[in-house]
């Protein structure tokens, strides 16, 4: 085996290594990842297919039917206390996510696709992040000269933000 070969071999198994990622911008300045094992769908919806609902947090844009499921669909970067969306957008960019038997819609600025990195590529973010952004992150990796964040779904999805109590 020449040595061209033995490169593009040993790259291709590093590719293959690694945990799958979803990859999007929160907003032009944040780059994020969800554990794919989490995505169960992006989807690209106009806003009035969202039903708004009163009396709901700030972060909570409203419900859309998926799939023949009810999901709530939430502002993730206005959750998260960054410069968040414009609601007059014409067009929604939704990551459907799953942990365990719960469904929410996350609304993200741009869906880039997916990535892979190893777990122990995974570093802490603190220091790195602000502090309101901590509790949702597993850490942050840095990939092509750019951070991102990865995001714990889990803990979204369990957030006290969410709850009308």
């Amino acid at each position: 085996m020449n040595k061209s070969k033995l490169a593009l071999s040993i790259k291709q198994n590093q590719n293959s290594l690694g945990d799958g990622y979803l990859r999007f911008r929160l907003n032009r300045h944040t780059a994020a990842t969800l554990p794919m094992r989490h995505t169960q769908e992006a989807i690209v919806v106009p806003p009035e297919t969202i039903s708004s609902m009163p009396n709901m947090p700030a972060c909570i844009i409203g419900l859309i039917n998926w799939r023949s499921r009810i999901v709530w669909v939430i502002d993730l970067p206005r959750m998260f206390n960054l410069e968040y969306l414009d609601n007059r957008q014409r067009m929604y960019n939704v990551i459907i996510i799953r942990v365990d038997s719960v469904l929410l819609g996350l609304v993200v600025q741009e869906i880039q696709g997916t990535t892979k990195f190893l777990p122990d590529e995974i570093r802490s973010p603190m220091g790195q992040v602000a502090s309101s952004l901590t509790p949702y992150l597993r850490g942050c990796v840095l990939q092509q000269k750019e951070m991102l964040l990865v995001l714990d779904a889990q803990a979204i999805v369990q957030s006290s933000i969410l709850r009308c109590d």
